[in-house]
């Protein structure tokens, strides 16, 4: 973890692999922090690379980034909003510090689903000699096999991992909403055949999306041991990987 680091070990490792874990700001149904996306980035950063060190990889993980692009919850007050232009500059800058200091990876941990980098790392990558990636944590495994009731904010899944992280955090899950989602009306946009962003305070009460009721600490904990130790095996492959020759 950078942030504990102090440039006595930084000035003596060669690091092979930079993680940057990117979150939000945002409003998480009644029970949750608005520091629920940042925390839940921070903790599976930190597993992941001390699985990947363990291992032998020289990974190191960078302080997660608060905010991210909430420009469907303008409305909702103190979610702050990064617009993906910002996000752009933002990765840029700390690409190239990268880049000129010779880590020769980039990993791009993203915990917002409003958070897109794809485009961005098409844009970056033909200016610098740096890879750069992306991993969406949430969709590491299968949610299915781990809750009863998924849904994509302030759900069973990313209640029951603040359960587990900061308890002392998460209200009471009697003061919850229930997260019920307003479809679209019209099918095509409703069904994923087009996609436009949801305005959230038109789409869910409570700002959750996905009933909570039955979130547990364990089911976090177990769910977390599983997300992290899969990230962890992609550090450390892509650690020892040549990124000049990386197609069979």
């Amino acid at each position: 973890m950078l942030a504990e680091t102090t440039w006595k070990t930084v000035r003596q490792t060669a690091y092979e692999v930079a993680l940057l874990p990117w979150g939000a700001t945002e409003a998480h149904n009644y029970h949750l922090p608005y520091s629920t996306d940042v925390v839940q980035c921070d903790r599976i950063a930190a597993e992941a690379a001390r699985i990947a060190w363990e291992q032998g990889a020289r990974v190191v993980a960078l302080p997660t980034v608060p905010f991210g692009v909430n420009t469907g919850q303008l409305d909702v007050k103190l979610d702050i909003n990064m617009n993906p232009s910002t996000q752009l500059a933002v990765l840029n800058d700390v690409a190239d510090a990268l880049s000129r200091q010779g880590i020769p990876k980039l990993v791009i941990l993203n915990g917002h689903g409003a958070n897109d980098f794809r485009q961005m790392i098409r844009e970056l990558l033909p200016r610098r000699r740096l890879f750069i990636c992306a991993v969406n944590w949430y969709q590491v495994v299968d949610a299915k096999a781990f809750f009863d009731e998924p849904g994509n904010h302030a759900d069973e899944m990313e209640t029951s991992l603040m359960q587990a992280f900061t308890p002392e955090w998460v209200l009471p899950l009697s003061e919850a909403g229930d997260g019920a989602e307003r479809k679209f009306r019209v099918r095509g946009l409703r069904e994923g055949l087009a996609w436009t962003q949801r305005e959230w305070t038109k789409a869910t009460a409570d700002t959750g999306i996905g009933n909570p009721a039955k979130a547990t600490p364990d089911k976090g904990r177990r769910y977390f041991e599983a997300v992290t130790q899969k990230i962890g095996e992609f550090l450390v492959e892509l650690a020892a990987a040549d990124a000049n020759d990386l197609y069979e």
